[in-house]
């Protein structure tokens, strides 16, 4: 399917495998392993539900913020207070992040923890970013375009 420019397409293959089939001026084609997703159960029964014709709204929460934007705990205490400002408004928050390799929509607390601690460590991620930081295994915070492409990926 085309979206904006960017050519997606899901393939199977091994798990952890991403590779980078295609450059096209403004976007990457890749191919992502179902097994390089891991889903909350919170946002798994929002979207199960949204397939169903219900369930609540998910809002896609990028990651560089808590890595990038500011200092431990002040970054861990704002991740925790957006989620939960979402909850109050009736959706589920799926802050979306690249841990050991592993795409995680809708972190737990202690993903959120560990982002929020690797800071700098962890690699700022934007859509072109992607293939290489989870073919190596690495740990990536998304900015908007990867949390963008990965959201519309879950």
């Amino acid at each position: 399917a085309e979206s904006s420019g960017m050519l997606l397409a899901i393939r199977r293959a091994p798990p952890l495998a991403l590779r980078l089939l295609a450059s096209r001026g403004r976007g990457v084609a890749t191919t992502v392993s179902p097994g390089s997703f891991v889903l909350s159960a919170e946002v798994a029964g929002a979207l199960a539900g949204q397939r169903r014709g219900g369930g609540e709204a998910v809002v896609a929460l990028e990651s560089t913020i808590i890595s990038h934007g500011m200092p431990y705990p002040q970054n861990l205490e704002t991740a925790r207070a957006v989620e939960a400002a979402v909850r109050t408004r009736g959706a589920v928050p799926a802050t979306i992040a690249i841990l050991d390799g592993r795409v995680h929509i809708g972190c737990s607390d202690a993903d959120l923890e560990r982002v929020a601690r690797l800071g700098h460590k962890a690699k700022k991620t934007g859509a072109r970013d992607l293939p290489l930081v989870i073919a190596k295994g690495g740990n990536g915070a998304t900015t908007v375009s990867g949390t963008m492409w990965l959201a519309h990926m879950a």
